[in-house]
């Protein structure tokens, strides 16, 4: 689980909601460093079909297998602070029975006149992102 957390070629395979691929990723894994990902909206979501949401983030907390917390910015690429989104995520890794479970706390200090609808999906995506992580992990 915290591989899949913190490799790049890994967070490839499952970060974002359905629909987007990530073209590009950064890990810089300790504190102050770098996470930079950008998500691209793929055929199945319609009109917004090749819009990049990039997301640069500086890590807070790097526990291995314990604790990873970052605070983000994420937009909308080209349309600039009306569509940023500023956050401080938290992961908490647990071991249960010999299994990984996480608890992920994700708190917006910030959000942009042309943010609004974003924020209001961001549960469901982080939803779809984690049973895309399940999936991801299940086939390996």
């Amino acid at each position: 689980m915290w591989k899949a957390w913190t490799q790049p070629e890994m967070l490839k395979q499952w970060w974002g909601p359905h629909g987007v691929s990530i073209p590009e990723c950064e890990v810089e894994l300790r504190v102050g460093g770098k996470f930079y990902i950008v998500m691209e909206a793929g055929e199945a979501m319609g009109p917004y079909k090749g819009t990049r949401w990039p997301m640069l983030a500086r890590f807070t907390a790097v526990e291995p297998n314990a604790r990873l917390t970052y605070t983000a910015k994420a937009w909308t690429d080209g349309k600039g602070e009306e569509t940023q989104i500023d956050q401080i995520t938290d992961i908490i890794f647990l071991e249960e029975n010999g299994k990984t479970r996480i608890k992920l706390k994700a708190a917006i200090n910030k959000v942009g006149a042309g943010a609004k609808m974003a924020v209001e999906g961001m549960q469901y995506g982080f939803t779809q992102q984690l049973d895309k992580l399940h999936a991801y992990l299940q086939s390996r």
